[in-house]
């Protein structure tokens, strides 16, 4: 089976041509997605959904349309990270002077005395191949109660803030300028907690109309109840009050809709989650998904909470 191009089918029906079903947006089980564009295109960097000893290498697919995807299999493994035996997940990436640098958890580590934590992959495309920078984890200790796991990167005018944790605990750190540490923020501290309220794991950040917002999950990441909170600042740094939820379940779409990111038409003031979720028809725990849909805001700047559907987002021509 030829995986090199996935496309989605529109359905036609009686001569007439009925909405496309672009939700999931590639088959497979994928997770933890962190969509991004690099050079006008749109690409998406998820988690292999499996049983974490299986969970040893990442993908990642890239798309004009955000309908029809090119798959970019193995783009790094643990062969190449030789730290990194298992759980290999929740990637994020950031392009700094014609390089990609990949950011990754590996091995679920449950305490400092375990091998593991965020590392930090290098590749001149976005494709990869990608390779290990630093032979070591980036983090690998715990610090204010924070799981090293779901890093997320920010750029701010010449700084890069990186938002990580689980275990309920979210820190930002300041990265130094080849993404091997890190730089003290001004009163000597490296990792600064700013865990708002109900904060569970998968932090994400984007900034629109000179405010900062900051998004979560909360819940169980295996049950019904995952979903993805945001607060809004006037820093980076917060303090980050919750607003709301703005994505969840529909009962009659699919559960456990979380652990997303933000994707931004480069053209227009237009925004659109990736995100993942589980089929109704899946109990399964790694049975994810990953999905696509528009997120709006109102007058005041706050998120409408997102409809999750099957349709998905089409850019086409005229959006594009």
């Amino acid at each position: 089976m030829n995986l090199k191009k996935l496309f989605l089918p529109i359905l036609f029906i009686s001569g007439f041509c009925a909405l496309s079903q672009n939700n999931p947006v590639f088959p497979g089980w994928y997770a933890d997605p962190e969509g991004i564009v690099f050079n006008d295109e749109y690409w998406i960097y998820p988690t292999y959904s499996a049983p974490y000893e299986k969970q040893v290498f990442l993908d990642a697919f890239s798309s004009e349309d955000l309908v029809n995807w090119e798959f970019h299999h193995r783009i790094i493994d643990t062969s190449e990270v030789k730290w990194a035996k298992k759980a290999m997940w929740a990637p994020a990436i950031i392009s700094k002077e014609d390089k990609y640098y990949l950011f990754f958890a590996a091995n679920d580590i449950q305490s400092d005395d375990e091998l593991g934590g965020i590392g930090v992959a290098v590749a001149d495309q976005p494709q990869g191949p990608f390779k290990d920078l630093l032979g070591k984890p980036l983090i690998g200790k715990f610090h204010n109660g924070a799981q090293p796991i779901d890093q997320f990167v920010f750029k701010d005018g010449a700084d890069y803030y990186m938002f990580y944790g689980g275990w309920k605990h979210c820190n930002v750190a300041k990265m130094n300028d080849d993404f091997t540490g890190f730089v003290p923020f001004e009163d000597g501290t490296t990792f600064k907690e700013v865990t708002p309220d109900k904060y569970v794991e998968g932090p994400f950040m984007f900034k629109r109309n000179g405010k900062y917002y900051f998004m979560w999950s909360e819940g169980g990441w295996t049950g019904p109840n995952y979903s993805v909170a945001y607060a809004i600042a006037d820093s980076p740094l917060g303090p980050f009050k919750r607003v709301g939820t703005i994505l969840k379940q529909d009962m009659d779409i699919a559960t456990g809709a979380g652990h997303h990111s933000v994707i931004k038409n480069p053209e227009k003031d237009e925004y659109y989650i990736v995100y993942h979720r589980r089929p109704l028809t899946e109990t399964d725990g790694n049975s994810r998904v990953t999905c696509i849909d528009e997120m709006t805001f109102d007058e005041n700047g706050h998120i409408n909470p997102v409809k999750i559907t099957n349709e998905g987002v089409d850019l086409g021509e005229d959006k594009y």
